[in-house]
């Protein structure tokens, strides 16, 4: 099963609100009430970046649903802290936020790229920056704060299931330090670096994350 995040792809734009999504606990609760309608249980989650964190929270409220979770460039934290690297700082986010309030357009240009990496095959760039380019700006701008504001770390001890965190050689969303960090501080979990860069790998290197997966599963 494959869905869209409120805010994203093809789901609703008059479905989002600010209000109700001003953090991941609401996206949280969008996947458990799919798993209740459709009455998953012991299901194998494969969630990417953000939609990690999100399996991870409805992981422990109802763990019932899943069997085995694998994080794909995943994070508790973005921001940098005492004794912690996340890889951002907030004067560096906050100029991320200007940027997609002045031209939302013109980050994306700049945005995808980076955040794509192999730069050998442009064609990747161009269909991640036409994917972004259709949400909506105002709502783009809303979930990013949330995305790069949040702090899951107190959350990772929490989970029981088997996890498996895959994180690429370089990530410029994603330090390794914090892959490390998911690692430590989730039980019964396996840290997997694989021959990719950029935060797609599962997009750019797709058989060596099936094939991390078969071999998890």
């Amino acid at each position: 099963m494959l869905y869209d995040n409120v805010g994203a792809g093809k789901s609703d734009p008059a479905a989002f609100s600010p209000n109700k999504y001003d953090s991941l606990y609401s996206y949280a609760d969008d996947l458990l009430d799919i798993c209740n309608a459709l009455h998953v249980k012991d299901a194998i989650m494969v969630g990417h970046s953000v939609s990690g964190m999100i399996s991870l929270l409805a992981a422990i409220k109802q763990p019932e649903r899943f069997k085995k979770l694998v994080l794909v460039g995943a994070t508790a934290r973005y921001l940098n802290d005492d004794g912690y690297v996340g890889g951002f700082d907030q004067p560096g986010l906050n100029a991320v936020y200007d940027t997609m309030a002045n031209n939302y357009y013109a980050w994306v240009s700049g945005f995808a790229p980076a955040a794509m990496a192999n730069p050998d095959r442009p064609q990747l760039t161009e269909n991640f920056a036409s994917t972004l380019g259709a949400i909506r700006p105002d709502i783009a701008q809303s979930v990013a704060r949330v995305i790069f504001q949040s702090d899951h770390r107190k959350d990772l001890p929490l989970l029981n299931t088997e996890t498996l965190i895959l994180q690429t050689k370089q990530d410029i969303a994603v330090s390794m330090e914090a892959a490390e960090y998911l690692h430590l501080h989730i039980k019964n979990s396996k840290l997997q670096v694989v021959n990719a860069e950029g935060h797609f790998p599962h997009i750019s290197a797709p058989n060596e994350i099936i094939t991390a997966i078969k071999s998890f599963i």
